[in-house]
């Protein structure tokens, strides 16, 4: 157990130094207030028939920028642009460490591999949790503005449909990262890792989806795909599709929910089985 403590406590320390992680945040955290707030602000302000508004009326957008509507704006982009970051960092934490030698020399002098493994998932896990509490942050800053300013009532949402919210925004996160962790422990690389894990989130699975419309036996196939599960926990949250891209309705919240709980688990056990046998050399 204190090896598993050394080992998340040095990778957290190595994210906290890692300049490309902060810049993921950041990007999330842009592409967040961006979609979730500045868009349909400006549409609500001008009233502009855009993709933002999406033909919602002004009240509906205004309602939308309310502080009672903070669950569905922070696991809206998840699926698919925070989901395809959080891979991201999954794929660097395993993939760089075969760049750098970093897996090769903790290996031969610190912990167990179980140990070391185990600690950057820790710390993957621990970095999702940030990001998810970053954004709820966000999130009920700017609404709270946008209600003062704009003279409405600021009614905070129940806490159980935030639990809820947060809980499955966190669980889409999870999976995404720790199946880009497994990715860049089977490439042995970040460089290819990353590349297959973005074309495989933004292009391939919407292209089964396509043409899974079309021919049932690929539909079947694409509703055990992570990006159906993962967008259909959060379709579950916010009741259905609500115009922004990866939140779905293709498989029911509780089937979505036992999915993505299953990648979580399979990547976790994959990526230390994986490291456990793989020859660093």
């Amino acid at each position: 157990m204190n090896a598993l403590v050394n080992s998340t406590r040095a990778e957290l320390l190595r994210l906290r130094k890692w300049s490309a992680v902060w810049v993921i945040v950041g990007a999330w955290l842009a592409l967040s207030l961006s979609f979730g707030y500045v868009f349909n602000y400006v549409a609500y302000k001008t009233g502009d028939d855009n993709f933002a508004g999406d033909g919602a009326s002004n009240a509906q957008l205004l309602a939308g920028l309310m502080p009672s509507a903070i669950p569905d704006v922070i696991v809206s982009g998840l699926p698919m642009f925070g989901g395809a970051l959080a891979m991201v960092v999954g794929a660097l934490v395993a993939g760089n460490g075969f760049g750098w030698g970093t897996w090769k020399t903790v290996f031969t002098q610190g912990p167990s591999r179980y140990a070391s493994v185990g600690g950057s998932l820790v710390a993957v896990t621990l970095f999702v949790l940030t990001m998810m509490v970053a954004t709820l942050a966000l999130s009920a800053g700017v609404s709270v503005v946008i209600a003062v300013s704009e003279g409405q009532t600021v009614s905070m949402p129940a806490l159980g449909d935030l639990a809820r919210a947060f809980g499955a925004g966190f669980l889409v996160l999870e999976m995404w990262a720790l199946l880009g962790f497994l990715v860049g422990v089977l490439a042995k690389g970040p460089a290819l890792a990353v590349g297959l894990g973005l074309v495989w989130s933004l292009v391939v699975e919407n292209l089964l989806r396509g043409v899974g419309s079309l021919l049932s036996g690929i539909e079947t196939v694409t509703e055990a795909l992570p990006g159906t599960a993962g967008g259909s926990l959060a379709g579950a949250v916010v009741g259905g599709p609500n115009g922004t891209p990866g939140v779905l309705d293709a498989i029911s919240g509780e089937r979505a929910l036992i999915t993505v709980a299953a990648y979580v688990a399979v990547a976790a056990v994959a990526a230390v089985v994986v490291m456990r046998r793989r020859d660093l050399v």
